[in-house]
């Protein structure tokens, strides 16, 4: 059995307030997955899964979990310390290519910890 995300030195987001928090940090949107990522006291990083009722039925929403679980796996080392995550599944994560979910995962978090662009600044 492959291990969980925490086992890496991952915590699992369990409470709706590290939910809610999330939601007011930086996003990253990809076809597969949103990706929402706040800065947090807490050491560690920290991951939450969810995926709503609109996208499917209960199979096919666990199954959009465990592919986006197995792609935090895969891109464990990327996560920030002091950092919560939040992975808002899309239905879009059942026909992707996994190798393309992970690519996905990684760019994100990249893209939610990047410098932030200022509006009106333009580059001759």
């Amino acid at each position: 059995m492959p291990a969980a995300p925490h086992a890496q030195g991952l915590r699992r987001l369990s409470k709706r307030a590290q939910f809610l928090n999330a939601a007011k940090g930086r996003r990253a949107g990809r076809p597969a997955f949103s990706l929402q990522a706040v800065v947090v006291e807490t050491a560690g990083a920290g991951i939450g899964l969810t995926v709503t009722k609109k996208v499917g039925n209960a199979p096919q929403r666990n199954r959009i979990k465990r592919r986006l679980r197995a792609a935090a796996r895969a891109c464990g080392a990327a996560f920030l310390p002091q950092h919560d995550y939040v992975l808002v599944g899309r239905r879009e994560a059942l026909t992707l290519p996994f190798s393309q979910v992970v690519s996905d995962l990684s760019s994100a978090i990249a893209k939610v910890h990047a410098a932030p662009r200022h509006a009106g600044t333009q580059t001759e």
